[in-house]
């Protein structure tokens, strides 16, 4: 199997500058989950608690990371984005955080998979959980779209 946590952590920091200044790390990357990692004293608020921008950008950053994996290990290399995300905040994060993606379920994926192969576009509904000291701190419902290359511009 392919070693995604060093390729993915390099590229999120050379990709999108955001990942890089806020410390994130690829503490685990694979076809089946991907789980990210920032520390909170870059990330914090005028509380001393986890930034709500930066749970929200290292939970998009983990669910887009887990596309991004699953696609490549089919072979694809769409380009990825984020459509729409609601993210709801559950308690203060007050120590390093954790962003974890454990993917979609196969139907989804495979229903997603056959719509990109056969129009070039297709999209999915990715859940990623920010917990703090073990305890869920927040969730993400994204839905992120895969695009031919070419369609961006």
């Amino acid at each position: 199997m392919r070693r995604w946590s060093d390729e993915l952590e390099h590229f999120l920091h050379e990709q999108i500058p955001l990942a890089g200044a806020m410390g994130v790390r690829v503490e685990k990357a694979d076809p089946e989950e991907v789980i990210l990692s920032a520390p909170l004293t870059v990330n914090t608020n005028h509380h001393g608690t986890l930034f709500g921008g930066s749970a929200s950008a290292l939970a998009i950053l983990c669910a887009w990371s887990w596309l991004h994996v699953r696609l490549s290990d089919e072979g694809l290399d769409p380009d990825v984005v984020i459509q729409r995300s609601e993210m709801e905040f559950l308690l203060p994060g007050r120590m390093e955080v954790l962003a974890r993606c454990p993917g979609s379920g196969q139907r989804a994926w495979k229903r997603f998979l056959q719509t990109y192969r056969r129009f070039g576009k297709a999209r999915i509904e990715l859940t990623a959980h920010v917990s703090a000291g073990g305890e869920t701190a927040a969730s993400l419902t994204g839905l992120f779209v895969a695009l031919e290359p070419e369609a961006l511009g």
